[in-house]
Formats: C-alpha cells, sequence, structure tokens
C-alpha cells in the first residue's frame, strides 16, 4: 500500500528545501566569515542568535528522527502518554530559563564541562566530558542516523547505507559552517519540520475518518478516541502494560523530572544554543521553544496512534511487520508518508530530512565543543590558537559523524528505538543533575563528592536494572538520583573544608526576577498543560 518512492515532484519540493537550507547556510557562513577564526563564534555564535533562533533551534536540534520514527512508534504501541516527554519539557525548559541560564550566564560558562571545572575541579569536569562524548557519539548521533536512515530508506526505496552516508554528508556540510550557521538555517528547517508534520498528521486523520465513512480531519480524531480509547491516558496504572515504560505518576513528580532537567538543563547539545546571548534573549528564546514543544505531539504521536487503529481494522498489515513477520511500531510513521500524494510527500520526506540533519548538525558540533575546549585545549595543545581549536573542531565533527553511521547499522535489532535512547542516557543522567543542582544550590558540595556520584551513576544504574528488573527505568533514575544525593551530601558534610567551600557559588535571588511578558508566556504554557493532562488523564 502506497508508493514506496519518491516520484518527480518529490524531488522537486525536496530539492527546493535542499538548496533554500545550504543557500541560506553558505549565506550566512560567508557574511559571518569571522566564524572561520573565532572560538567563542564557531561553536556559540556569542551574541548573534535571536530569541526566535534559539528557540526554533533548540527544537529543531531535539526533535529528529528519535520523535518522528522512534516517538511515532511509541504512540502506535502506548499511546499519547508518550507525549509527557514533549509536554512536560516544555515545564522543564520554564525551570531552565529561571533557574538554570541566569548561573551559566553570570559565570560566563561555555561548555558544560567548564561548569565541572569552574565548580568543582579537572577530574570531575574531565570524566564527565568522556561521559558525554561517548554519550552522544555512541547512543545520540548513532541513533539518530540509523532511525533516520530507516525512515529515509522506507520512503525513498535506496538502500540503508546510502541513507546514511546522504544523511551523514549533508550534516557535515551545515555543521562545518559553525553554531551561527547552524542556529539560522534551524529556523528554516524548524518550518519544513512543522509544515510537512502538519501535513502528515492531515492526512492520517482524514485516512482514519474516510476508514469510518466519514469526511472530516475532526471526524477521524473523534474516531481515534472512540476505537482506541485506551490511547488516550496520560497517567498508567500498575495494571496497563506500558506501565514500565511510564509508570503512572512518576512522569508528573518522579523520575521525568531527572530525565528533562539532566537533558534541557546539563546538557550541551541544548544549552549551547542559549549561552551566547545574553539573559533576556535566551530566556525568550526557551520560552518559545515551550510553546513549540506543546505542539510537538500533535505532529508526531497522533499518525502514530492514526497508524495504530487504521493497523486494528485491517490496514498496514505487511507494511508494519519486518522480513520475519514481526510487528514493528517504528514503521508507523514511514508508512504514513507512504500514502502521501506526489509533491506533499517531498515536503513532509523534506521535513523529516531536516528534523534529522538539524540534530545531527548541532549533535556533532556539541561533540566538536566539548572535545576541543574541554580534551584538546587542556590536555593535548593548551597553547592552541583560535585557528587551531576551529580547526580541530571540524575535524572531531567528521570523525564523529563517520563513527556515527559505522555503528549505526548495529540497532537494526531495535523494537522502540525512543524507548532506547532514554533508556540508555539514562544510566547518567541521575549522576548528571545530582552533581549540577548541589553545585548550584549548596555552596559545600566538595570535588570529591562530585567525582564519587559521577563514577557511582552507571554502576547504580545497571545494578538497579539487573536485579530490580521489574522496576521501571524512570523510577530506577529517580531512585538512583536520590542515592547518589545522599552520599554526595554524606561526603561533602565529612570534609571539614567544605564548610568555606572556596568553589561554591554566589547566589543572589535578583538573578532569578523574571520580566513580565516572560511571566506571563510562562503562566500561559502551565495553564495549557494543566488543561491537557486533566482531559487525557
Amino acid at each position: 500500500m502506497g508508493n514506496k518512492s519518491l516520484l518527480v515532484w518529490d524531488y522537486v519540493v525536496f530539492l527546493f528545501y535542499f538548496v533554500i537550507v545550504a543557500g541560506y547556510g553558505y549565506y550566512i557562513y560567508r557574511r559571518k566569515k569571522k566564524a572561520t577564526a573565532d572560538t567563542k563564534d564557531f561553536f556559540l555564535a556569542e551574541g548573534s542568535l535571536t530569541w526566535w533562533a534559539i528557540g526554533a533551534s533548540l527544537i529543531a536540534s531535539n526533535i529528529s528522527a528519535e520523535q518522528f520514527i522512534g516517538m511515532s512508534g511509541s504512540g502506535f504501541k502506548m499511546g499519547l502518554a508518550i507525549s509527557t516527554y514533549e509536554w512536560m519539557a516544555a515545564a522543564t525548559l520554564l525551570v531552565v530559563a529561571i533557574f538554570f541560564l541566569p548561573i551559566y550566564l553570570k559565570n560566563k560558562i561555555y561548555t558544560m564541562p567548564q561548569f565541572l571545572l569552574q565548580r568543582y575541579d579537572s577530574r570531575v569536569s574531565t570524566t564527565m566530558a568522556v561521559f558525554w562524548l561517548l554519550l552522544y557519539v555512541f547512543v545520540n548521533l548513532t541513533s539518530i542516523l540509523y532511525l533516520g536512515a530507516l525512515a529515509v530508506q522506507t520512503i525513498s526505496g535506496y538502500s540503508f547505507n546510502t541513507c546514511i552516508i546522504g544523511l551523514a554528508v549533508f550534516a557535515v556540510f551545515i555543521t562545518l559552517g559553525g553554531m551561527k550557521v547552524i542556529g539560522y538555517t534551524d529556523v528554516i528547517q524548524v518550518f519544513f519540520l512543522v509544515l510537512g508534520g502538519l501535513a502528515t498528521t492531515y492526512l492520517a486523520l482524514n485516512l482514519v475518518s474516510e476508514h469510518f465513512g466519514g469526511g472530516s480531519m475532526w471526524h477521524g480524531i473523534g474516531m481515534l478516541r472512540k476505537n482506541a480509547p485506551e490511547h488516550f491516558h496520560m497517567i498508567f496504572d500498575s495494571s496497563n502494560e506500558h506501565y514500565k515504560e511510564l509508570p503512572g505518576l512518576a512522569v508528573l513528580i518522579g523520575g521525568m523530572w531527572i530525565v528533562n532537567l539532566s537533558y534541557w538543563g546539563c546538557n550541551q547539545y541544548i544549552t549551547q544554543r542559549a549561552l551566547g546571548a545574553d539573559l533576556k534573549t535566551a530566556r525568550n528564546g526557551l520560552l518559545f521553544a515551550g510553546f513549540l514543544k506543546l505542539l510537538m505531539p500533535v505532529i508526531v504521536v497522533l499518525p502514530g496512534i492514526a497508524a495504530y487503529v487504521l493497523y486494528k481494522n485491517g490496514m498496514f498489515q505487511q507494511e508494519m511487520q519486518d522480513a520475519a513477520g514481526n510487528l514493528k511500531p517504528d514503521h508507523a510513521y514511514p508508512v504514513l508518508l507512504n500514502l502521501l500524494p506526489e509533491g506533499l510527500k517531498g515536503l513532509s520526506f523534506a521535513a523529516l530530512t531536516a528534523a534529522i540533519v538539524a540534530s545531527l548538525a548541532g549533535k556533532a558540533n556539541s561533540i566538536a565543543t566539548i572535545f576541543t575546549l574541554d580534551i584538546y585545549k587542556h590536555f593535548i595543545k593548551k597553547d592552541a590558537s583560535e585557528q587551531d581549536q576551529v580547526k580541530v573542531g571540524r575535524i572531531t565533527i567528521i570523525v564523529a559523524i563517520i563513527i556515527g553511521a559505522l555503528v549505526a547499522p548495529a540497532l537494526k535489532s531495535l523494537d522502540q528505538g525512543f524507548q532506547y535512547i532514554q533508556e540508555y542516557t539514562g544510566f547518567i543522567s541521575p549522576g548528571v543533575f545530582a552533581i549540577f543542582i548541589l553545585g548550584f544550590f549548596w555552596k559545600r558540595t566538595t570535588a570529591n563528592a562530585a567525582l564519587i556520584g559521577a563514577i557511582l551513576a552507571i554502576p547504580l544504574s545497571v545494578l538497579l536494572k539487573f536485579t530490580m528488573p521489574a522496576l521501571p527505568f524512570i523510577n530506577r533514575m529517580g531512585w538512583v538520583f536520590v542515592i547518589i544525593v545522599a552520599i554526595m551530601v554524606l561526603i561533602s558534610l565529612l570534609d571539614p573544608k567544605s564548610k568555606n567551600n572556596p568553589k561554591g557559588l554566589e547566589i543572589d535571588t535578583s538573578m532569578f526576577r523574571l520580566n513580565t511578558g516572560f511571566a506571563v508566556g510562562a503562566i500561559i504554557i502551565c495553564g495549557i498543560l494543566a488543561a491537557l493532562y486533566t482531559v487525557f488523564w
């Protein structure tokens, strides 16, 4: 069912997208050629990104095949509840904007390891830099390439390896221009991402409506709720088969906060977009990203639920299975794209490619930033010039993407790619968040405590995973976080020098003062979230 290749008008639309993005990126690169020599400009686009560019770049870098393919697949399998990752992220962005950004910007932080160096010592910063590099390359970059190539292969008919190479080359082309090029081209990427994503959602809802004798998108939404009521609950009870993935209230008041605060507040890949701006611009950028986050489940989760309802009623029986006849939820989104008419399919294909390439570019730039500023500059060549650092950054980008492309095929056994990424990222998230939150707000936290916290995160996570296999991984993250905080507090209290810790941060409450516009926007987001969770509880 559907056309599993691109037709002439699809190529025309996609070529239009490619020319716009590449041409605009080259224009920005030529206009701001300082980026070829200035490290702060190349890695951070210091002072150059507007609030709307920061917000768009955050979303473009965050939304990728991980969401389009992985989250849509999870929507097929478990329903609207998977949206909690997106909707709780909107609330998290407000917390980061209010409490985290002022601390970073006041202390002139450019990388997360740099913060750890200033607040603790080189042992902590180097340990976490290595952890982040391994995580970004072997989990995030690799999974984005794998899921992206899987989707592109399903839609275009090209071989898996060809799709990986194409995505990698496109991403390298964008990334080598530096953060300024990434930030401004991400605005275009988000435009295509939203427009193409909404087109796919519209098609999916119309398909459902037509299947049940209706004629409108709104009728399709009604049929989804009627034919899959179990897919419209945000909070699972312990009897639900998917409770292990989304354990009840923990998504509101438990481990989900660790997932999100670690990702949005302590993650070079994300915070890098805001670290080169002033506080007002950075906060408004995160507020804009919060509003865009509210829209994401409409684009990535609803199509998955629609595919589930259609599959349950006899459609896509072969398309949703692999060669061995096993149901593959991650096929849901590509299957829908193959039903789009010529031209519109090209638009949605461009949206998907935009999401993948933007995420690859952002992740590769963050890898280059951490390696160059926190490894190369500190340990390999301390007197490296600005030009040397930018050159090393570009080489790092190419090497990281090549490694990701080589490792990506090993992920072909995945069932739900989104859940894989969340679980294995969660092996270090509790330790990261514990180190940062205590470093921010408790002066007595020592470097020794932070180092122990960093080292314990993975062993504790592995121990609980295998000794308590029934424990949901979100709850596991919560327990690991609590244990690490307790150990860090104990170690710090036992150190008599911690009473006058010279590296403790001076926190002034005036740093957290909000302007009226931001406060109003934050209240609106919180009101929308309260309404969504009330309606779909």
